[in-house]
């Protein structure tokens, strides 16, 4: 893997990673961009002591634009993009309407309540570009090029790991304009928290009380579990299985675990890496045969906060839909939105064996 770094017009950092060492990308970026937003803020929950980011800036960010205005291709001499190369394997920069901002600043701004503090919205969204090929999706990369997108997966949360004042980094992809996606070229995006994240601060608190009363993981417990039963397992290999949970909140959700406890993306081993993108690929290809029709879903990894002395975190990727049937979604309603209180429209084990088929 070869790591190209360079800055855009505007001062963001942009990032190739490419499969041939010797390839050359363009660095310069010829366009005339107004300043990144530093409005970015953090208000604290008072009633959840939860912290919300608030991006008002976002609002003027591109939306479904079309196949010959997509911000995510490759630049060209009569049109130049995010991307200034004129090809690249997969590319990774900040994104131009971030939801937090190194430069992030409340400078003028004062606390709107005494109940509810303020602060800067400090840290960094990033943009992840799966493949220049406009009409692809991750399902169709190749396995080396899939190899190469876990391989930035683990360089970006390493790096970001390290800016001081980062707290966990999620990487992540929403594809499918039903998901709420804006932009229809393959890609991800990757968060770097100030905080650790709500489920994640709960997932925690499960495991350590479950540590306390059982003395054991309750991840590693849940997997070997599921492992026997096999009732909900889609596929596994030598390093990894996918299985569909029993307590299952979305229509259609599989989570993928690797079988040696790890708590993020870069501890993995080759073999590991090697073996989750097998598993991965053939996961997605069974999504999109299920309808018979792409898929709309969530690819979230769930990894160790950067602080996890613990060692309770165990890292897995949630991947999940909200299509109930070929012509029909799944809508938050008012025990879901209002309650947090998730129904299962579908039967996790007739789930398991649909995808199991396909």
């Amino acid at each position: 893997m070869k790591r190209t770094s360079s800055t855009l017009a505007d001062g963001r950092e942009i990032l190739y990673y490419d499969l041939d060492d010797g390839a050359v990308r363009e660095l310069v970026d010829p366009r005339r961009l107004p300043p990144v937003s530093t409005a970015p803020q953090l208000r604290r929950d008072p009633f959840l002591d939860e912290w919300v980011m608030i991006a008002s800036h976002r609002q003027a960010r591109t939306f479904l634009p079309p196949t010959d205005e997509c911000p995510l291709c490759p630049s060209t001499p009569t049109r130049h993009t995010e991307i200034p190369a004129s090809d690249y394997d997969v590319a990774i920069f900040e994104n131009r309407f971030p939801s937090l901002s190194t430069r992030a600043t409340t400078v003028g701004l004062t606390d709107p309540l005494p109940m509810v503090p303020m602060e800067a919205g400090f840290g960094r969204c990033e943009v992840v570009c799966f493949t220049s090929d406009h009409t692809s999706r991750f399902a169709d990369l190749p396995a080396a090029h899939a190899r190469l997108v876990v391989d930035a997966w683990a360089d970006r949360t390493a790096e970001l790991s390290a800016i001081p004042g980062i707290a966990q980094v999620f990487c992540f992809e929403s594809r499918g304009e039903e998901i709420g996606v804006t932009l229809s070229h393959p890609h991800g995006q990757i968060y770097a928290y100030p905080f650790v994240t709500p489920r994640t601060s709960r997932m925690l608190e499960v495991a350590r009380a479950y540590r306390t009363r059982a003395g054991s993981d309750v991840f590693a417990d849940l997997l070997a579990a599921e492992r026997r039963a096999g009732e909900r397992v889609v596929a596994d290999n030598d390093h990894w299985t996918a299985f569909v949970p029993a307590a299952a909140r979305w229509p259609v959700e599989v989570h993928l675990f690797p079988h040696r406890r790890v708590g993020s993306i870069p501890e993995l081993t080759d073999g590991e890496r090697d073996d989750f993108v097998s598993l991965y690929l053939d996961v997605l290809g069974r999504f999109d045969r299920l309808f018979d029709a792409p898929l709309p879903y969530i690819s979230a990894w769930h990894q160790a906060p950067v602080d996890d002395a613990e060692q309770l975190a165990h890292l897995h990727l949630q991947l999940f839909s909200v299509r109930r049937a070929a012509d029909k979604l799944k809508y938050l309603a008012g025990s879901e939105s209002g309650m947090g209180a998730f129904i299962t429209d579908l039967l996790p084990e007739d789930v398991a064996g649909w995808l199991r088929d396909r």
